[in-house]
This record gives C-alpha cells, structure tokens and sequence, in this order.
C-alpha cells in the first residue's frame, strides 16, 4: 500500500507553522472545519485570530479555541497590524468569513508580506480577482483557495491519468452538485429565526451575484478544470430561484464549450429532495472514461474502451503515486471531507517551506491559486450574463 509521502517530515518540517484566522468564530461551521484540517497532520499551530466582526464574539471565540490574550484580535486590520511587527508572526492567515469580505481582508494582509489561505469564492466580482492576483504578485506571498475536493486521493489519481494521456483526447464531460437542503425558504423561515448559513448565502450582498452556482457549482466546474486542464471558451446557462422571494438562483443547467472541442454540462442545485451532497463527476476520451463520486469518494472507476470496468480503490494496488501521497490510511478505511481539506493545508505547509528555503516552484504543488479563484468567479459571472439572454452561449474570456 502506498502512504502519505508528505507525512515523512525533515528537520524543516517539524517545526510547526503558524497559522493565523479571521472569520470561523462560535457556531461557524466552515472555521472549525478549517482548524481540523490544519491540525490532522500536526503542520499548523494556530497562534492568532480575529473570529467575528464583532469585536465582543470575536475575542470570546478566541478564549474558547485557546487563543493567548495579546493574540486574540478584536478585528482583522488589529490584527494585521499587530502581528506584523511580532518576532513569532503568523506564516499564513486563513480566512473564513462570508463571501463579501474575502476580497479587503486577503488584500490587507497580503499587503503587508502575509501568505493567505482561504475559503472560496475568491472574491465577489472579476475586478476584486484580479487585483488580488495582482496583489499576490506584487507582494510574493503564497495564495491557496481551498477548493478541498481537489484533496480527495482518488480526484488526485484521475487527474493523473488525464495528464498522462490515458483517457485520449477528452470528448464529453458531466458534472454535477446536488442538495436538497435550500427546498424550501430556509432562510426566513419565522419559526426558528431563520437559518444563518442559509441566510448569507441566499443574500447578494454577503455571497455575491451567484448563489447555488456561486456555493456548490463552482466546485463542479473546478473539478473539471483541476483533472483535465481544459479551457473553457464558451458557456451557455440557465439559472432559476424555484423558491418564490429568494434572491439568488437555487438551480443550474449549464453547458460549456472546451478549447480542443470537448463539450460539458454541469448540473448544481439546492433544491433536490433527496440529495445530501451529491457531487458527481464522468470524463470521457476516444480512449477511455472515468467516474467519481464524492459521497463514495474512495473509489474511482475507470474504463478503457471495449475493456471491463475497473474499480480503482483509495490507498489499493491500483492506486497510483498521486493518490498515495495523499493517502493516510488502509484500503476500506473512508477517508473524505476533512481530510480533503487538510490535503491542501499539508500543501501549503509544504510550500510554505520551500519558500523559506528560496526552493518554491508553483508546478510542485498541487493546491488551488488565487488564479482558480477568478476562473470560478468568471464561471459565476458569465453564467448569470448567459441565463439574462436567455441561455445565449457567451465567450468565457
């Protein structure tokens, strides 16, 4: 069985990082997700943090985590601020706020020297992208977004055989992220005060122009791009808010042009009776075709061309080296969601080492950039234009 290679530390490595937060306070789903991640391979220690924009929340969050007094910030620019100017600052702050902040909070600490790891989107329209894009070269920090399905063991391998040429000439692709969980109007529902993350991410101002798109269907769209490497120049897209008042879609048809002549469809809705989190991917060439799927994430299927199906199992014999760096455990034992996540925190770490010893080299890590960030956000923005000119297909670039 193949293991995790990054889990073989040197003597750079066992010195933990310093991780900053902002964002992911008391009742936050995503931020305790993150601090789990950050710890499953013992990488990160989290040092520093600024949980809430409310100062009061924000510091009690940080007593409950364990955050020393003179690290638990009041607000992310506190924060900056003093952190820049300690002997011990944080390597890489990770920010897990709700959409409409990513953008100012990124570009402040980027400015002053900081590495960021954060939560997607990237930002809440093209221009705030590419000024961070900017930023982050201006500045020479790392930048990871964490997309975590792109962890996944199994989504490692298929982009493996991609690259190698195993599927041919890619012809078909079908995505797809289905929920039920937005059925009905969760967000104002008047018996139980309505829901908190349905109430941010169904609101324009805090999640942007895309909502099922925006929170599940950029992750289907990513998926396609990380394992093929295709390039989308057209998009054509039907976006519809089937729950009477809400303000942002909850379903989405979408078909996409590929550079080369591949075609795609994606599929993304919150409005599916029956579906947890269904997230489901198939690629097609003239050689062979490939499935996965995240709610069995540890199996990959794979066939060649009038050959029997292959099942290629996580951590198996069939597994290639791609998988197996990111593999922790036996066959048959699941590994998924968080350990996605905590994937791309032990690629980050990797890199923020390499950057301290002046070896970085972007081709030798595998974590999504602040460049997927504007292709998600320009994925977002060209289908809102499409499903306005009723589903006209629209050039990508």
């Amino acid at each position: 069985m193949q293991t995790k290679k990054c889990l073989e530390l040197n003597d750079n490595m066992t010195k933990k990082l310093k991780l900053g937060m902002v964002g992911g306070g008391s009742g936050a789903f995503i931020g305790e997700v993150h601090r789990i991640a950050s710890r499953i391979d013992d990488r990160f220690e989290l040092v520093a943090g600024a949980f809430s924009s409310n100062p009061e929340k924000a510091q009690a969050s940080g007593r409950d985590i364990g955050i020393a007094d003179e690290r638990n910030y009041k607000d992310y620019l506190e924060m900056v601020e003093k952190e820049l100017i300690r002997e011990d600052k944080i390597d890489a702050v990770a920010i897990v706020t709700p959409n409409h902040m990513h953008h100012p909070i990124a570009k402040a600490f980027m400015e002053k020297g900081f590495n960021i790891i954060c939560d997607k989107p990237l930002a809440m329209n093209i221009n705030q992208c590419e000024e961070l894009i900017k930023c982050k070269k201006e500045n020479n920090v790392l930048f990871a977004l964490t997309h975590n399905y792109t962890g996944y063991p199994m989504i490692r391998n298929a982009r493996a055989l991609c690259k190698r040429g195993d599927l041919g000439e890619i012809r078909v692709i079908q995505a797809e992220y289905a929920q039920d969980w937005l059925t009905e109007d969760l967000e104002n529902r008047i018996n139980d005060g309505g829901n908190k993350q349905a109430s941010w991410r169904t609101d324009p101002n805090q999640s942007g122009a895309g909502g099922c798109i925006g929170d599940i269907g950029t992750h289907a769209y990513n998926l396609i791009r990380f394992i093929t490497d295709l390039n989308t120049e057209e998009i054509s897209a039907e976006l519809t808010s089937f729950v009477p008042g809400r303000k942002l879609d909850d379903n989405a048809q979408i078909s996409l042009r590929f550079k080369g002549g591949a075609k795609g469809t994606i599929w993304s809705s919150q409005v599916a009776p029956g579906n947890e989190n269904h997230l489901q991917i198939r690629i097609y060439g003239n050689k062979a075709g490939l499935e996965w799927c995240q709610e069995d994430p540890n199996y990959l299927y794979f066939t060649k061309f009038g050959e029997p199906k292959q099942k290629i199992t996580r951590g198996g014999s069939g597994a290639m080296s791609d998988a197996g760096d990111v593999t922790r455990i036996p066959a048959g034992h699941p590994e998924g969601y968080l350990e996605g996540f905590a994937n791309i925190y032990t690629d980050v770490a990797n890199a923020l080492i390499d950057q301290k010893n002046g070896k970085f080299n972007e081709e030798n890590h595998h974590f999504p950039s602040v460049e997927d960030g504007l292709e998600g956000i320009k994925f977002i923005v060209r289908s809102i234009a499409s499903s306005s000119s009723n589903s006209s297909w629209v050039n990508f670039n």
